[in-house]
């Protein structure tokens, strides 16, 4: 709630100054708004992404071949385990002065940002649900849950790493904050949002 707060009141603050600048017929004080590179830098840093969901994982020593020695398995030697946990993660771009840039023409407003990516992810433990299928020569064994746990956060967060639609998400998200603060400049500027590694990006209406 903060940090929808604080992206409101900069927006606010571009719309009086560009007013301001129209009042009083000076552009400096516009243009100061355009090109104010803390600023932007701030807005493209607090219009992360958050997203909840569930992982989950199941680990079994009995592979169903459909063998006679399967169903020996099951009953004496099986260790079956299902885990799901909850997680919420946040993706944005975690900007140094090497991948941003703020460039401007009559025309055009150029942001030259990091690609977004995986900023934090975090597993709910306290909310993890387990199931168990075991043998009856198998006794509880802790360990294997915590290995479980383990490889379950482990390929979680290189599936979400790799996700390219909450990327792209990610991405919507900061061209429409930075449209809304930009948004006064619009009607004589089209707004071009560019990401390191990309191609470069069509202009923004």
């Amino acid at each position: 709630m903060k940090k929808i707060l604080f992206i409101v009141i900069l927006v606010l603050a571009a719309v009086l100054i560009f007013w301001l600048g129209k009042r009083f017929g000076t552009t400096n004080v516009s243009q100061q708004v355009i090109s104010n590179s803390l600023i932007v830098k701030e807005i493209a840093e607090l219009a992360s992404l958050d997203v909840q969901g569930s992982s989950s994982i199941k680990r079994s020593n009995v592979e169903n071949s459909g063998e006679w020695t399967d169903n020996f398995k099951k009953a004496f030697l099986e260790n079956t385990i299902w885990v799901t946990i909850p997680y919420e993660a946040k993706f944005g771009v975690n900007i140094d002065e090497k991948q941003f840039k703020v460039e401007t023409t009559d025309k055009k407003i150029i942001l030259h940002l990091p690609t977004p990516r995986l900023l934090s992810y975090e597993l709910k433990i306290d909310k993890m649900e387990t199931a168990n299928r075991k043998g009856w020569l198998l006794f509880q064994d802790d360990e294997t849950y915590t290995d479980v746990q383990k490889k379950l956060y482990q390929t979680s967060r290189a599936q979400l790493e790799n996700n390219a639609l909450y990327i792209q998400q990610s991405k919507d998200k900061i061209r429409k904050v930075m449209e809304q603060y930009y948004a006064p400049f619009l009607k004589d500027h089209t707004l071009e949002i560019q990401y390191e590694g990309d191609a470069k990006a069509p202009a923004l209406q």
